[in-house]
């Protein structure tokens, strides 16, 4: 079994993921956590195999917390929503698994997960720096990600609705 915490501000999408993931017959989330912060508290304490954390949180951000998980065994995933300058360079240099967009299929998530476990490390493509990807493009194996909104904060939502076999209202 995978053990995960997630770290994100947006207490929906934090549920939604948390709830897709447990979906998953090998994954089991065991910790969630509002900012970077409680991240590192609940990887300390916990002990998961993988952090998935928002880039940007009050407090502590994803990035700052995977800087600080860098000796931890912990593997760590930063989830964004578009890419900035230089925080792609930043993730590479806290040894970030995964560098993935929020908006990807969640079945996207679940297969990173566990190639990132399997020893890859999952950078999408779109997240790339391009100084960086010209400097270290043939080291890094990025998938190519498919750039629809099937993954979207609100198709997550009507995703674990279908499968509770609620009404998506």
């Amino acid at each position: 079994m995978i053990r995960i915490v997630i770290a994100e501000d947006q207490e929906l999408l934090l549920e939604a993921m948390g709830n897709l993931l447990n979906l998953e017959e090998d994954i089991e989330v065991v910790g969630q956590a509002a900012n970077g912060e409680e991240a590192l508290l609940l990887v300390h304490q916990l002990q998961p195999d993988v952090c998935i954390m928002d880039i940007e949180m009050p407090g502590k951000s994803g990035l700052d917390a995977a800087e600080a998980l860098q000796r931890a065994s912990c593997k760590v995933i930063i989830l964004t929503t578009f890419a900035r300058p230089g925080f792609f360079q930043r993730a590479l240099n806290a040894d970030v698994r995964g560098y993935l967009l929020k908006d990807n299929p969640s079945e996207e998530l679940a297969f990173a997960i566990r190639s990132i476990m399997e020893g890859k490390r999952i950078y999408s493509n779109e997240l790339m720096d391009e100084d960086t990807c010209d400097e270290n493009g043939s080291s890094l194996p990025p998938i190519s990600t498919q750039n629809n909104k099937t993954g979207s904060v609100k198709n997550y939502i009507s995703s674990i609705m279908d499968k509770m076999k609620l009404p998506t209202g």
